[in-house]
């Protein structure tokens, strides 16, 4: 549709060797003032204008934006493009390949359902570190990941047949948001004669890691990434803009993730969820593009929307280094400097709130045990691993066997739940999940903590003693860091210097290396510092992502054997974005993020439980002690390396073919066809039942009546908790529905394989290992109590969903404060809808999982403001009934529904709830029945 240009925008560039027409934010008064971000939405509605769904108001209200003002004017955004990852891409081209055949049943044409914006895919969450430490690793966890994958891999080679701007990154290849930026990115876009800003929504929350090249954009759920596709806009709301002044320069022995973890601590402390954060200032243009990448990566663990940085000469640099054509290359920097999205560090935009960091001021850091903003100075590490420690140990003659047994039996029992959750969720303070703790002992060691040295034996006949805090895994992995030249030569170089001074990783210790693109072993071979890491262990182990989502592969058996038996609180060391816990491997409590040279600085310590100051890390070949100073390389060291080592000719190369694919993925027998054959026996990919029974006009909206708690949930439950995630446990509803389908235990592969199969995939839903549903007692896992049975039994999460679906029964979830913190985990949106929820009563929620529940046909639904389920008297045995619900059909959307709680004895508890349909566009959602249906039952109409 052509936009009405009302503000007379439209106009033309000459740049690259062609003219493109643009519409000049200089039309429309107040643009100037704005922040980079908002620029880039204000053009996008000054393209889209199409007088419905973006109008000439709409565009003067964003160009009128009230900083301090709370959003509450909704526009629609237009994604430039979708990038997916397999885990979450996967169901997307499932429910693609559904809707055509929907649409046929229906009377429409197929065709019709294609992708309107440009979609790619990278394969990069199947990889397993299976094999470490040797030279064929990498090939033998390629083998394997093929092995596990095959029938995922010939569905997405089908779609990429199939589906029209649809491109399909291979397996083995980098992970998603490293080849954005490396490669995808085009940072001012062009298609149909215009030329537009970059901008995309991505099915993983680290999207955001493409900020740092100017490119708007963020993770959403699968649903809303589908709908994006498909040409739909994304409801929002006008967002405050945190400007965030970045000054100084990090002084030597800081590195950038050093300073990523401080500006996490510093945006989560201050509050930004929701929010886009921008960084602004002189000191910008002197942040190198990879850091600004870092940083935009970590924008979920902060909580922001987006964390921005505007286009400069930097990005400019970039682009010519990573072998941009140089007609794209000019084409961004004429557009940048004609639309006003150039950086200029005199001038400040307006900011809704303002912070500042002094870069000079960064010192080295770690974060965790769990969280990523709880950033620790590595000199204080040591002592804040003690203080935690207590929260995670006892001491062996303190165990209370009884309570072992009850406490744990769901995490022991469990012990194969590697979680390898791609998007989970960043949540603040509060163990509100009821994640199993064992009660700390007054009894300590002689080194003056709890401690319980256990004698381990490995094969080759090593022998050792392993205790709390002992580093497991010691992991260079995540796009996060690995994308960064800085810190990666800078492990090289520190590896170097180790093996030089005769060091050696402890044999205890787990060592993978998992670069996010081929780049980085480019680098690595051109400046001879291979060897040097696979001396230590850090052997290539795949490219995609491994350790930080939990694709960390098992520990050695005889380690596993040992930290069950004693039950022993042991660590892993990563250079990623996330520590939540049970994500990085079961058999691991304790997880810290770190740089990557403190990743392999803490393999050779060996521990937690050390101070890098004091304490040597071994002795060189003459016996003297070698500290951890000694071996850390230079700014000036690390800077040589990188001009000498890195060339814009690696990245040309690498990216030259990238869609073809090695051997194995080319040989790959592929379906053709415009519908999909489904396979009746797959267990892998399977046609989902979102438009059985659907009919051209939605039904009208309906209350709820009769509705049973499925879970009462705390604080902090996070879409880890409620989506399937890790390996499939063998006597969980999921495993024994692959027996009854003749799968075997040693072939379940995990949840994140397999989602696209919903059957495989609501049988997982709240079956996290450390989800505490509070009907129970002293219980964690995928378990409620079934009121439809006498007295309300222990049961499956799904068997009772079942039985209350049999006697048609609706469910309801309650649960307390930021529930579902913020991500892009679209199961965790479907499987709560496919287990026949109908409502989610909460405190408060994060961004992306209310959004989806919507999308999902699922109403998100608030206490009032001060209440909870706790202090209303709810305690989940109760019958729920929700009336005013059936306003939404009169075109407007309700402000509050009246909640009438009936327990056992007939006394009724009443509210009234906060309706969290937030914008209109989420409401059309909900009166679909969810997006799809809207999308669709769009596509009939037209």
């Amino acid at each position: 549709m052509t936009s009405p240009d009302s503000f007379g925008a439209r106009g033309t560039i000459q740049a690259g060797g062609a003219e493109h027409e643009i519409f000049r934010l200089s039309a429309v008064d107040g643009a100037e003032r704005l922040p980079f971000s908002l620029k880039v939405l204000l053009e996008n509605l000054l393209r889209t204008e199409d007088g419905a769904n973006v109008t000439a108001d709409h565009i003067r209200a964003l160009a009128g934006w009230d900083p301090t003002a709370e959003p509450d004017t909704e526009i629609q955004f237009t994604p430039g493009r979708v990038v997916m990852q397999d885990f979450t891409g996967v169901p997307c081209v499932v429910d693609l390949a559904t809707m055509r055949e929907a649409v046929t049943e229906l009377g429409g044409d197929p065709a019709k359902v294609n992708p309107l914006a440009p979609a790619e895919l990278v394969i990069d969450h199947s990889v397993i570190a299976d094999l470490f430490g040797r030279p064929d690793a990498f090939e033998r966890n390629v083998e394997l990941e093929y092995q596990r994958n095959r029938e995922r891999y010939q569905f997405l080679r089908w779609g990429q047949g199939a589906f029209s701007e649809f491109k399909v990154v291979p397996p083995g290849t980098g992970i998603v948001h490293q080849v954005n930026i490396e490669y995808l990115a085009r940072v001012v876009m062009t298609r149909g004669g215009q030329a537009y800003p970059d901008t995309l929504v991505g099915t993983d929350s680290h999207t955001t890691m493409v900020n740092g090249l100017g490119v708007l954009g963020w993770g959403v759920g699968g649903i809303e990434a589908e709908a994006a596709m498909l040409g739909q806009p994304v409801s929002m709301l006008i967002p405050r803009v945190v400007g965030f002044k970045l000054t100084g320069e990090i002084p030597a022995g800081a590195t950038a993730t050093d300073v990523v973890l401080t500006i996490t601590e510093m945006l989560r402390r201050h509050g930004v969820v929701g929010k886009f954060v921008e960084f602004y200032g002189e000191g910008v243009g002197a942040v190198p593009l990879a850091n600004r990448a870092t940083i935009g990566n970590m924008s979920p663990e902060f909580g922001s929307t987006a964390a921005i940085f505007p286009i400069d000469d930097e990005t400019i640099r970039y682009l010519k280094f990573t072998g941009r054509p140089d007609d794209q290359v000019e084409l961004v920097e004429a557009y940048a400097r004609e639309q006003g999205l150039w950086h200029d560090p005199s001038r400040e935009p307006v900011f809704s709130e303002t912070l500042e960091l002094d870069l000079s001021t960064v010192v080295p850091s770690i974060a965790g045990p769990k969280r990523p903003q709880d950033r620790i100075a590595l000199t204080e590490a040591k002592a804040a691993f003690r203080s935690a420690l207590g929260d995670y140990a006892s001491a062996p003659d303190e165990r209370d066997p009884d309570a072992a047994a009850t406490t744990h039996s769901a995490v022991d029992e469990a012990i194969e739940e590697s979680f390898p959750a791609s998007d989970p969720a960043a949540p603040s303070s509060g163990n509100g999940d009821g994640a199993p703790r064992v009660a700390v002992s007054a009894a300590t060691g002689a080194n003056g903590r709890t401690s319980n040295p256990t004698p381990v034996t490995l094969a080759d006949g090593t022998s050792f003693e392993l205790d709390h805090g002992a580093v497991v895994i010691s992991a260079i992995t995540s796009c996060t860091n690995t994308s960064n030249p800085s810190v990666m030569l800078g492990a090289a170089l520190l590896a170097k210097n180790a093996v030089d001074k005769g060091l050696a990783v402890k044999p205890w210790v787990k060592t993978t290396m998992a670069p996010g693109s081929k780049v980085v072993t480019d680098y690595y071979e051109r400046s001879g510092l291979w060897p040097y890491l696979e001396k230590l262990g850090y052997h290539l182990v795949g490219y995609g992502c491994t350790t930080c989502i939990g694709n960390s592969g098992p520990l050695p058996d005889e380690i596993s054997a040992a930290v069950n038996e004693a039950d022993l609180a042991v660590a892993a060391v990563l250079s990623g974005n996330r520590n939540f816990e049970g994500r990085i491997n079961p058999d691991v409590k304790m997880n810290y993020l770190a740089s990557p040279p403190l990743v392999i600085a803490y393999g050779l310590a060996g521990t937690m439980d050390f101070d890098f100051e004091t304490q040597p890390l071994g002795q060189d070949p003459e016996g003297n002690d070698v500290f951890l100073r000694d071996i850390w390389p230079s700014p000036q060291e690390v800077q040589a390396t990188i001009d000498s080592a890195i060339s814009q000719e690696m990245y040309t190369g690498r990216y030259a073919d990238v869609f073809a694919g090695d051997e194995r993925w080319r040989s790959l027998p592929t379906p053709e066809g415009d519908t999909f054959a489904w396979d009746a026996d797959s267990t892998y990919v399977r046609k989902p039942p979102y438009f059985e029974g659907m009919q051209a006009e939605p039904e009208p909206v309906q209350d709820i009546s009769g509705a049973r708690v499925l879970a009462l949930l705390g604080d902090s439950v996070t879409t880890d908790h409620i989506s399937p995630a890790g390996s499939i446990k063998e006597d969980s509803p999921a495993g024994q529905y692959l027996r009854e389908h003749g799968v075997e235990k040693r072939d379940f592969n995990s949840y994140g394989s397999r989602r696209g199969n919903h059957e495989v995939m609501i049988r997982g839903t709240f079956a996290n290992i450390r989800l505490r549903n509070l009907l129970l007692d002293g219980v964690s896992g995928g378990y409620t109590r079934d009121f439809t049975q006498d007295g309300g039994p222990q049961a499956f999460i799904y068997d009772a969903a079942q039985n209350y679906a049999a006697q048609g029964t609706p469910l309801v979830v309650l649960g307390g404060k930021e529930y579902g913190s913020g991500s892009s985990r679209d199961w965790a949106a479907k499987g709560t809808a496919l287990l026949g929820v109908k409502a989610v009563i909460v405190e408060s929620y994060e961004r992306i999982h209310r959004s989806n529940l919507i999308g999902m046909g699922v109403l998100p639904l608030q206490f009032p403001q001060g209440e909870s389920a706790s202090s209303l008297g709810l305690d989940g045995t109760e019958t729920f009934d929700i009336s005013g619900v059936t306003a939404l059909d009169e075109g407007s959307t309700p402000r509050t529904v009246h909640v009438t709680a009936t327990k056992e004895s007939g006394e009724k508890i009443e509210f009234d709830a906060t309706v969290r349909i937030d914008t209109p566009g989420e409401a059309d959602y909900y009166r679909n029945g969810g997006i799809m249906q809207y999308v669709l039952r769009g596509m009939l109409r037209s």
